[in-house]
């Protein structure tokens, strides 16, 4: 379900933020504009915000991205690839996968409930780093007996399994990073 269908605004981590904009932007500095660099909190896309010249955010902060009436701060909005980023952002990421995971735990508990196979040969949670048959076994098990209610159920219930958050923050941050991934269940790529 899209954040739009359960009526909640979009929202995005800010990871970096430029007062003076780009460094690049060889524009005298009265003429540029604030930059800001995000994670949307949905679908772990990665944005350069261009904002309004007074506006301020700080690292770390949740800010609406949508609908356009909540983003009146924000002169434009693109996509960008993780190479696009400042160093400082990519330093601040896996921070910020963190917080949306823990944030949101339910909706993450929920895909160790949910995963289904791909292929005939291949399942959604096998994508996961350190998860092969075995360990996908197991969780599919333990969760035919009762859903999952948190990362502390999960790991007490599944064998083997340790970390079970640390390791969705892996694969995120991989679908984040890589360009030619064949299967995306996180990160969302226009």
């Amino acid at each position: 379900m899209s954040e739009s269908e359960s009526g909640r605004e979009a929202m995005a981590v800010v990871l970096d933020f430029l007062p003076y904009g780009r460094a690049e932007d060889d524009r005298p500095q009265y003429q540029k504009e604030p930059v800001a660099y995000a994670l949307t909190e949905s679908d772990f896309r990665l944005l350069e915000l261009t904002l309004e010249k007074e506006e301020s955010v700080g690292i770390g902060d949740s800010i609406p991205i949508d609908p356009l009436e909540a983003r009146e701060h924000i002169q434009k909005l693109r996509e960008i690839a993780y190479d696009d980023l400042t160093s400082a952002s990519q330093s601040e990421l896996e921070h910020a996968v963190v917080d949306i995971i823990e944030r949101d735990e339910e909706r993450f508990v929920d895909f160790y409930n949910d995963a289904q196979p791909i292929t005939l040969r291949l399942h959604q949670l096998n994508l996961l780093p350190g998860i092969g048959k075995k360990l996908r076994n197991n969780v599919l098990e333990a969760r035919k007996r009762k859903p999952f209610e948190s990362f502390d159920d999960l790991e007490d219930r599944v064998s083997g399994l340790h970390d079970p958050e640390g390791v969705l923050v892996e694969r995120i941050l991989e679908e984040i990073r890589e360009d030619d991934l064949k299967y995306r269940t996180f990160a969302r790529r226009d």
